[in-house]
């Protein structure tokens, strides 16, 4: 129980010393198809990033492990509830993690997240979407395009990259 408790209050102070969230994404200028994404959800229901066209789409790379994935998660929900109301989706991939493992994650946030969770437990993604480092975000235009990226923890609510976000949902 001690060794929890250690662990809990060395996770606090870790997260203290972060440096604090962007509020912004790269743009991208070659706007390049995106990559494949094809998984299941916690509830074991498949989640194909083709068949999302015509909707704008927040891709998020993540794991429980990571400080700024976990920090940056609640900013998430918020963007997604903010545009609840227009063609946006957001789908925070998991890197290399089982279920349990997010279930436990999730049950300690003050809310479960109302966007989908997939899996990737044996992060085959990583290459393929060449990811570097967690989080790393994708903002995927209407056509099936990465418009923006960032890699490392983001404020997604902050004015700034909801901005960025609705002028991709402009026709």
């Amino acid at each position: 129980m001690m060794g929890v408790l250690l662990m809990t209050a060395g996770m606090a102070a870790l997260a203290a010393d972060l440096p604090p969230l962007s509020h912004s994404l790269t743009a991208q200028a070659a706007q390049t198809p995106a990559p494949m994404l094809a998984l299941k959800d916690l509830d074991d229901q498949p989640h194909d990033l083709g068949s999302l066209k015509g909707k704008v789409v927040l891709v998020n790379f993540w794991a429980t492990w990571c400080p700024p994935c976990r920090r940056e998660m609640p900013s998430m929900e918020r963007l997604a509830h903010n545009l609840a109301d227009t063609p946006f989706v957001v789908l925070a991939v998991n890197i290399g993690e089982d279920a349990d493992t997010i279930h436990t994650f999730l049950s300690q946030l003050d809310a479960a997240p109302s966007f989908s969770i997939l899996l990737d437990p044996h992060a085959r993604l990583m290459k393929t979407w060449k990811i570097s480092g967690l989080p790393t975000t994708y903002l995927i235009d209407p056509q099936g395009r990465i418009a923006y990226s960032a890699v490392g923890g983001r404020e997604f609510d902050h004015p700034e990259i909801e901005r960025q976000v609705r002028a991709l949902l402009k026709p």
